[in-house]
């Protein structure tokens, strides 16, 4: 018997391999990674932790857990290899989305103040959105960046004085730059400095969900050491399942695992887990420091050619594995929604995005975002790279003739 679902899978199967996969957040996991995924792991529940790593915690809630407690735990150890540290990490997170809410919740009351970046600047949903539940739960307020695009470090450093946040909050959703964590860490004690007040203490979070492959890689300043937490993702640039992941200073680790179970999870995806240990090998090895040097080397590659296209590239140019493209100078008629619904029926999928001073709501978007993570795991060449700008080109010059028949 034939399964309606499959065939689905086998559609969706066709559709990526037919398309030129732009989506910065999206990527393509090996086979073992697959393979991982849809093993019989998924058979069993693991509430809890690992005897050895509960962090004062209970253990398993279940029997039968010895070689799922040696999986987590060797997957826990792997991923500190990669980001070479001894931090405490939490590998159950069921999404990037998850692990900020445990995060939050491991160290906040709701009602306490996170200073994050803006959405519309860049930052992520969980970053404040009001209709996400960190702007419901918590006091948010917001750095911004300056109008070329780039965080304005000295806004945030007053925001900081100002307001007095239980917590910071580094990382991005849609930033092309380089972000300076240990210059932040520097403003938070200059803050701390410049207020004095004893008593306030605020702890430093980064989300690295976007960029933690080329943390990883030694691509981009790394977080470790500075920070108090850090949350990813282990899907995008790490090519891993969709999971997230929470990194902490050994002196939270007991909160940090108390907040993901019982707090806010149940039992863990013992297969995505596993997964998340397959990746991590992976993140081990030189091919994956070639594959992202390759990743920015595109990225880059790809926005100087849309410069000289005549579009307008958020901050001029980008630092890691995605770009913004600002539309609303060169093409003022154009919104990212009907960029991406052209681009779609060609077979190039993005997204539209919010661009710095947008003045549409983030269902038009005045620009669009794009990544190279996925299509180098494809082998990408730069003469792809300048047909896809030629044919997104096109798409854009048709829609802006569109506007200026009617």
């Amino acid at each position: 018997m034939t399964s309606h679902f499959l065939n689905l899978i086998e559609q969706e199967q066709e559709r990526q391999d037919n398309t030129i996969e732009l989506i910065a957040s999206e990527n393509f996991v090996s086979d073992k990674v697959l393979a991982a995924l849809g093993s019989c792991l998924t058979n069993k529940y693991s509430e809890g932790y690992p005897e050895e790593r509960s962090s004062g915690n209970t253990g398993r809630y279940y029997g039968g857990c010895e070689i799922i407690d040696k999986i987590e735990e060797d997957c826990c150890d792997a991923w500190r290899a990669v980001f070479a540290t001894n931090y405490h990490v939490n590998v159950q997170p069921h999404s990037g989305s998850q692990a900020n809410y445990a995060a939050y919740a491991a160290v906040l009351q709701p009602g306490d103040t996170i200073l994050a970046m803006e959405l519309s600047d860049g930052g992520h949903l969980t970053h404040g959105s009001s209709v996400n539940f960190s702007g419901k739960l918590y006091d948010m307020v917001f750095y911004p960046t300056d109008k070329e695009g780039y965080i304005d470090y000295n806004s945030m450093f007053d925001a900081m004085c100002e307001y007095k946040p239980n917590l910071i909050v580094a990382g991005a959703s849609a930033y092309p730059r380089a972000i300076r964590f240990g210059y932040i860490h520097q403003l938070i004690e200059g803050a701390k400095r410049a207020v004095g007040d004893p008593t306030w203490q605020p702890l430093f979070m980064v989300d690295m969900a976007h960029i933690a492959g080329l943390v990883a890689a030694g691509l981009h300043e790394s977080p470790f050491g500075v920070a108090d937490i850090i949350t990813t993702t282990t899907h995008k640039t790490l090519r891993g399942p969709r999971g997230g992941m929470i990194f902490c200073r050994p002196e939270l680790a007991k909160k940090i695992d108390g907040s993901v179970f019982p707090g806010c999870q149940g039992g863990p995806l013992q297969n995505v887990i596993a997964a998340k240990g397959v990746a991590a090998e992976e993140c081990l090895t030189f091919e994956y420091h070639q594959y992202m040097q390759q990743v920015v080397k595109n990225t880059k590659f790809m926005a100087d050619v849309f410069k000289k296209y005549g579009y307008k590239v958020v901050t001029d140019g980008t630092d890691n594995h995605l770009f913004l493209i600002d539309l609303s100078q060169t093409h003022p008629h154009v919104t990212g929604h009907m960029v991406q619904e052209a681009l779609d029926k060609v077979g190039i999928t993005l997204n539209k995005n919010c661009v710095p001073n947008e003045t549409r709501s983030p269902k038009e978007t005045s620009g669009f975002r794009i990544g190279l993570a996925a299509m180098t795991t494809k082998g990408v060449t730069e003469w792809d790279i300048l047909s896809w700008v030629e044919e997104i080109d096109t798409a854009i010059k048709s829609l802006e003739q569109e506007y200026s028949a009617k």
